[in-house]
């Protein structure tokens, strides 16, 4: 029997889902719409409601918050120690202060000048997690942005359950997120990692079996303030945009989560990006802003499609 494949937009980027086997579908779709309801429900930085809003709106007291937030953050904060603060959850006011304060679709794409000083983030080491009583605090000031890891959260928490439902080799793709899990087909899952992903020419195409993979970039979510483009990947150490040799980072790892932590602080690492992932091993591709592409951690270097186990090791 054929696989199954919808396509939809969702958390501001598109969202697709592929099964091994059609009957599964429709089950499987329904278990990504779930997680996808829930993960906006408790992080979104773009509406009023959100678990995420509420303890930003309400610094300096404990917030009562869903456990699927409590869950996010708890990945924020994890990928806040395994990178050294690189990736870290309190970059939301440096954020929104740039520019990006509204789901990017309406985001002005060019405005005036800003004058505002970029300084370091609070930093995640400010959060304050009750598990039992399930509370968020965070001091004033500090305002919270998990988009990136709860996104690929997502992913991971939505290729499960809809695994989990029917059974089938599932893929999750959340733009440029992805988590594979179940059976795959017997080549594995061809995908084509490029600059954009709504882009059907270029970039390069590798086959993966399970695990994640994730793409972090400073060129699709970019917008002018005076003669500056700005960018989404903020530098926790200068509360700015990341000033990096990079345009895009492709990571496979085994979770979405743990690829995307590494292209983010890859991004945000620049020049020792490539010492960082080959310590760690993770398979990556950089491409520099000139189009040059470099490769770590056992990445494949031609474009076929070669098989590559994602491993964290």
């Amino acid at each position: 029997m054929t696989g199954g494949e919808f396509t939809f937009s969702a958390l501001g980027t598109t969202a697709i889902l592929l099964v091994t086997e059609r009957d599964a579908l429709a089950s499987a779709r329904e278990a990504l719409e779930a997680e996808i309801a829930a993960i906006d429900r408790a992080c979104s930085r773009f509406r009023d409601d959100s678990d995420l809003m509420r303890v930003n709106a309400n610094a300096g007291d404990a917030v009562a918050v869903s456990s699927c937030c409590i869950e996010a953050l708890h990945v924020a904060l994890r990928a806040a120690r395994v990178t050294d603060g690189i990736v870290d959850p309190t970059i939301g006011r440096a954020v929104r202060v740039l520019g990006y304060d509204r789901d990017f679709d309406i985001v002005e794409r060019n405005g005036p000048p800003l004058r505002v000083r970029a300084e370091r983030v609070p930093g995640w080491h400010t959060i304050e997690i009750d598990d039992v009583t399930r509370t968020v605090r965070v001091p004033q000031g500090v305002e919270l942005d998990v988009g990136a890891t709860a996104k690929a959260l997502c992913a991971d928490r939505a290729a499960a359950a809809a695994y989990d439902a029917t059974g089938a080799g599932v893929v999750v793709g959340l733009g440029g997120d992805i988590a594979i899990t179940g059976p795959a087909p017997e080549s594995g899952w061809p995908i084509r990692v490029t600059d954009d992903h709504t882009a059907h020419e270029g970039g390069q195409t590798i086959a993966l079996r399970a695990g994640g993979l994730a793409t972090s970039g400073t060129t699709r979510r970019t917008w002018v303030r005076g003669e500056v483009r700005l960018h989404h990947l903020i530098d926790p150490r200068t509360g700015a945009p990341a000033e990096s040799p990079w345009r895009t980072v492709s990571v496979a790892a085994a979770s979405c989560v743990d690829a995307n932590i590494a292209s983010t602080a890859a991004i945000v690492l620049g020049n020792d990006a490539l010492a960082w992932l080959e310590e760690r091993q993770l398979p990556a591709r950089l491409v520099a802003y000139d189009g040059a592409v470099t490769v770590a951690g056992g990445w494949p270097a031609d474009d076929s499609v070669d098989s590559m186990d994602a491993a964290v090791r």
